[in-house]
């Protein structure tokens, strides 16, 4: 059985509570969305509105390397964004995110794009307000590849995606990425390399304890210096349970 098959056998789970709906490969069949897509589109949220995820709304957001919509749809649920574009290497994730968004009634607030992000940078250059990122967190030639089901989504060279991004923000954008902690410095290194300059960054640790998991970083086109290291983002309490941060997070509601 080839990836697209494999891909077909599809669940339906749910965000924030129930309220938003959300078609993905089922277990062992495809990459599934984790709570680094709602860390980001929360983080991004806040990079318009210097507070809650609920403030100013950018006109356009791009997603890039969208998946099933999981960061696209959650801009959405947060009202942060009027209209999410988002971009799509693998077909059958690209119909999942078509899928979603109908069946959240976000159908003409979204379109999916399919294709590179290199290519679909081109057609969308200096397009949007806000930009989000979620890449593969595998650089090829580095560590052992993943299985052949999860590949596209966790298997791809950074700059690759860090240069899609600057190209389709506007002067005025802000883009937003998530990546592992302890590439924290390839990160940053590379948003600078091609014109874009860190501005906000947040860990996010398992434990109040442990070493961070991953960063959040906002950047923007612009002059060097002011990078803002805000407090650490804590996904759990010693005991296991969901932070009080997070757990607000997980269940915000959707305004309809």
């Amino acid at each position: 059985m080839g990836v697209a098959d494999d891909l077909l056998r599809v669940s339906h789970d749910w965000l924030f509570a129930g309220t938003l709906s959300l078609r993905q490969p089922a277990r062992r069949a495809g990459y599934r969305v984790n709570v680094d897509a709602i860390l980001l589109a929360a983080f991004a949220a806040r990079a318009l509105a210097g507070g809650e995820p609920r403030g100013a709304r950018a006109h356009h957001a791009i997603d890039l390397g969208a998946g099933v919509g999981a960061v696209g749809l959650t801009l959405l649920h947060f009202e942060a964004a009027a209209r999410v574009t988002m971009v799509e290497i693998e077909p059958t994730l690209a119909r999942l995110a078509v899928d979603n968004a109908g069946e959240n009634a976000w159908a003409e607030q979204t379109e999916i794009v399919v294709g590179d992000v290199r290519h679909a940078a081109t057609r969308l250059r200096e397009g949007a307000d806000l930009v989000a990122c979620n890449p593969p967190y595998v650089t090829p030639g580095r560590g052992r590849a993943p299985a052949e089901r999860v590949r596209s989504a966790k298997y791809g060279d950074l700059a690759t995606f860090v240069e899609a991004a600057r190209r389709v923000a506007g002067r005025r954008a802000r883009a937003c990425f998530v990546y592992p902690a302890i590439e924290a410095t390839t990160l940053l290194t590379t948003l600078r390399a091609h014109g874009l300059e860190p501005k906000r960054l947040r860990a996010v640790h398992g434990r109040a304890n442990d070493k961070a998991r991953v960063v959040l970083v906002e950047s923007v086109p612009g002059k060097p210096g002011g990078l803002v290291v805000e407090p650490p983002f804590v996904e759990t309490d010693a005991l296991g349970a969901r932070s009080p941060e997070l757990a607000a997070l997980l269940t915000t509601p959707r305004r309809l």
